[in-house]
């Protein structure tokens, strides 16, 4: 039995949940007692399917998306849709038409995004499990910030149909939980058949940490997780600056919006209008989404681990200005298409999540996992919000 009286009172402080499913039920299978939320941007049949745009306010989903059918199908009980970016565009989830999500370690606090619904829920236990969307970082950053496990998988590893597109080329759908077990068990029923087994022997880091300045508290992390898988470690440098790499991806997502709505964007808020108008007066080389894929793919070859902060900051307040490196790292992966799962390693001087990236070949998602799993007793894995007063 749910008792969904008790998860919305307690998702009043956070509003990680938009729409809630009162008919939610477990079914059989290897998800059986598992409970899960879905960002809005992916469809949940019966439920309101926005992408956190103020135009799709009305639209419900006719069916489920398949991967929420897939878990559906493995026994997950689905309880609704979760809080999200508008338009899956930015890294707050303060969406002037559904509302603000709030970090459950810090009230007043972003849980990052787009997907930050789906990072608060599972911080704060509303749901053993979430699915979100993840474009230029936009699983792991509210991974990352919320004190939880967050995988990007592998480009076209999962179904991206019933998903409204942020930029298709580089759109994953990933889950988030607090516990590794969980996010093993929603892969092996989204992606049955589609692992490779990788033997990773070696450690890659960014030259020079790749040009980001990062808080003390998150270079220390890294290090200690370099430390705990002690595997050979050796630098590469990025082909260009961070900053223009995340510039060139997110250059593809406004490109790939724009054409989507059309005379629609009109319809979106000022704040992404002005987002919009601002990435695309950048001059960026388009050829370098293409060029960091090559370069990554090759660094990796079939037995190489990239292993980078998730971000290079905890969480901000709301209200205050979102920095703009807070994707540096996770653009990486992104851009090539390769897996990425950002680990929780510990919390900040304030008391906020910090976090790690594992980046690996393609399909290299299970050896990921358990790279997690053994160092998961190094860095202290998920972090449970302390209780507020």
């Amino acid at each position: 039995m749910i008792d969904l009286a008790t998860l919305k009172a307690r998702d009043a402080a956070t509003h990680a949940f938009n729409a809630w499913d009162d008919a939610a039920a477990f079914g059989t299978g290897p998800l059986a007692g598992t409970t899960a939320g879905i960002k809005a941007n992916i469809a949940v049949a019966g439920l309101p399917w926005t992408a956190g745009m103020g135009h799709r306010q009305d639209v419900i989903a006719t069916e489920d998306a398949p991967a929420v059918a897939r878990l559906r199908a493995g026994g997950a009980a689905i309880l609704g849709t979760l809080n999200m970016h508008e338009a899956a565009l930015g890294a707050t989830t303060a969406n002037p038409f559904t509302g603000t999500t709030q970090n459950p370690h810090r009230i007043g606090h972003t849980p990052g995004g787009s997907s930050g619904g789906s990072g608060a829920a599972v911080a704060a236990g509303l749901c053993d499990l979430a699915l979100g969307t993840d474009t230029l970082g936009s699983i792991r950053i509210p991974a990352a910030y919320n004190g939880v496990y967050g995988l990007k998988p592998t480009q076209g590893l999962i179904p991206d149909a019933g998903v409204v597109a942020l930029e298709p080329a580089f759109d994953c759908v990933g889950p988030l939980a607090r516990d590794l077990s969980v996010i093993e068990r929603a892969m092996a029923a989204m992606a049955p058949s589609d692992h490779r087994r990788h033997e990773l022997s070696r450690v890659l880091v960014l030259k020079d940490g790749g040009g980001v300045a990062c808080e003390p508290d998150v270079a220390d992390a890294h290090a200690r997780a370099i430390a705990a898988i002690g595997m050979p470690v050796s630098e590469i440098a990025l082909p260009a600056k961070a900053s223009s790499i995340r510039l060139a991806g997110l250059l593809r997502c406004t490109g790939h919006l724009r054409a989507a709505l059309g005379p629609l964007l009109e319809r979106a808020s000022p704040d992404l209008q002005r987002t919009v108008e601002a990435i695309e007066g950048k001059a960026i080389d388009s050829a370098l989404p293409a060029t960091v894929a090559d370069w990554l793919v090759s660094a990796l070859g079939e037995d190489g681990l990239l292993v980078m902060p998730t971000t290079p900051h905890a969480a901000f307040a709301h209200g205050t200005p979102a920095p703009a490196s807070q994707a540096d790292f996770t653009a990486l992966a992104s851009l090539a298409g390769l897996p990425a799962l950002a680990v929780p390693s510990g919390r900040d001087a304030l008391g906020l999540p910090v976090s790690v990236q594992l980046v690996g070949p393609a399909r290299s998602e299970a050896a990921l996992i358990a790279l997690a799993r053994r160092i998961e007793p190094a860095l202290g894995g998920a972090i449970v919000p302390e209780p507020t007063p």
